[in-house]
C-alpha cells in the first residue's frame, strides 16, 4: 500500500510580498496545480490515501472558488481517502454550509475532540487536531494496536523548534512508546525526518511550495510505501519552481566588472524558472559604488524573479588619509594625536570613518 503524506499547503496565499500581481496570481495557481499534481502523481502511484497535515488554507476569510478547487480532486478520485485536519492557518471550516450529499465521501476529517481512526486492514491511520486545551492531554489518551502498523497525524511544532507556541505544541517524548510507526506532522515548511522510538519515526512533509525566501530549498511531499509489515518513506520533491538564497562575498579589490563576473558564476546553475535572492557581502573598496540595479538588470529577464539585497561593508584605509585635506583627513589626524589606547583609537577611528561615509554602525 502507498500513502502520500503531505502539508503547509497554503492555498490562496497572497504572494505579494516579492512578486507583482501578476506573477503574484501565478503563483497562487501554481499552488493549486501542485496540489492537482500531488492528486494525478497519487492516482498513477496507486496510492490508497493522501494525508494533508495541516494548514491547506492561508486566509481567515475562504472563497468558494477556493473550497471547490479542493473538494474537486477529491470527487474526482474516489479511490483515494483524503485524510485531513486543520493547522494554525486554518481558521475556518471549509466544510461549513455544505449538504452531507455534498461532501466527499473519501474525505475522512479530523476534530480537536479527541483521536479518529481509520482501519486498512492492518494499517491504522489516527489523527487529531491540537489546541490548547487538550495539548498535554492528546499523548495519554492515544490508544494503539501494537500488532498494527500505526500512522499518526498531527499538526505542530516540537518543542526543540525555536518559537514554539505551547498550544501548538507535539510533545515527542510523550508519544514515544506508544506503538507509533510513522508521525505524519504539518507545521514546519522544510522535509525534517528524525527518529521518534526504536519503533517509529517522525516527519515533516514540508510545504509543497515555497512561498518567500525562508522557504528556500526542494520542496513536495512523501511517499509512504507498506509492504509485507514493514514501512518505508522517500521525500519526493514536487515543487514547480524553487526559491533560492545566493551569497556573493566581495572583497576590496573587486570593481563593479568583477561584481558581475562573480555574480553571473554564482547563478549559472540555477534553473531560469527559479526564484532567486542575491546577497552581496564581505568588504568593498570605499571608491566602489555597488550597483546592485546594475546587476539585477543583467539577470531579470533569466529568472522567473531576482532580487539583490546589499550586505557588503567598507572597508577603510586609514593611512591613506593622513595628508587628506578633507574632514576625514583631519579626523584621523585627530585621533592619531589622541591619548586613547592604540586599540581604543582603531575602535574610535572605525566608527567615526563608517559615521562620515554614511554607514550604518555595528557598535
Amino acid at each position: 500500500m502507498k500513502i502520500i503524506h503531505c502539508s503547509d499547503l497554503h492555498l490562496d496565499s497572497r504572494m505579494e510580498t516579492n512578486l507583482d500581481s501578476e506573477k503574484a496570481r501565478q503563483r497562487r495557481e501554481e499552488l493549486f496545480a501542485s496540489y492537482e499534481g500531488m492528486v494525478d502523481y497519487a492516482e498513477k502511484e496507486r496510492a490508497r490515501a493522501i494525508l494533508i497535515a495541516g494548514d491547506m488554507f492561508d486566509r481567515a476569510h475562504l472563497r468558494r472558488a477556493v473550497r471547490n478547487r479542493v473538494l474537486e480532486p477529491m470527487e474526482s478520485h474516489p479511490d483515494i481517502d483524503f485524510f485531513y485536519l486543520r493547522g494554525n492557518h486554518d481558521n475556518s471550516d471549509f466544510l461549513a454550509g455544505l449538504d452531507e450529499e455534498e461532501i466527499p465521501a473519501n474525505l475522512k476529517i479530523f476534530t480537536d475532540k479527541g483521536w479518529r481512526s481509520y482501519e486498512y486492514g492492518d494499517l491504522v491511520i489516527s489523527g487529531a487536531e491540537l489546541s490548547a486545551e487538550n495539548v498535554r492531554s492528546m499523548p495519554a489518551r492515544l490508544e494503539l494496536d501494537p500488532g498494527k502498523i500505526n500512522i499518526v497525524m498531527l499538526h505542530g511544532q516540537t518543542q526543540d523548534y525555536q518559537g514554539t507556541n505551547p498550544a501548538e505544541e507535539v510533545l515527542l517524548p510523550a508519544y514515544r512508546g506508544k506503538g507509533i510507526d510513522y508521525l505524519a506532522l504539518g507545521h514546519i515548511h522544510s522535509f525534517r525526518q528524525g527518529q521518534l522510538d526504536e519503533r517509529g519515526i517522525y516527519c515533516y512533509s514540508g510545504c509543497l511550495e515555497g512561498r518567500g525566501f525562508d522557504e528556500c530549498g526542494p520542496k513536495g511531499f512523501v511517499l509512504i510505501e507498506i509492504s509485507d509489515g514493514k514501512l518505508t518513506s522517500d521525500f519526493i520533491p514536487f515543487a514547480r519552481r524553487q526559491l533560492h538564497e545566493i551569497v556573493v562575498e566581495l572583497a576590496p579589490e573587486d570593481s563593479m566588472l568583477q561584481v558581475m563576473s562573480k555574480s553571473d558564476r554564482a547563478l549559472r546553475n540555477i534553473p531560469e524558472k527559479d526564484l532567486v535572492k542575491l546577497v552581496f557581502t564581505g568588504h568593498i573598496s570605499m571608491d566602489l559604488e555597488l550597483d546592485t540595479d546594475r546587476v539585477l538588470r543583467r539577470f531579470v529577464s533569466r529568472f522567473f524573479f531576482i532580487k539583490a539585497v546589499d550586505q557588503t561593508r567598507t572597508q577603510i584605509d586609514f593611512e591613506s588619509y593622513f595628508n587628506d585635506r578633507t574632514i576625514k583627513g583631519e579626523f584621523v589626524r585627530l585621533m592619531r594625536k589622541s591619548d586613547l589606547s592604540e586599540e581604543d583609537k582603531e575602535r574610535v577611528t572605525r566608527l567615526g570613518m563608517k559615521a562620515l561615509i554614511g554607514e550604518e554602525l555595528e557598535e
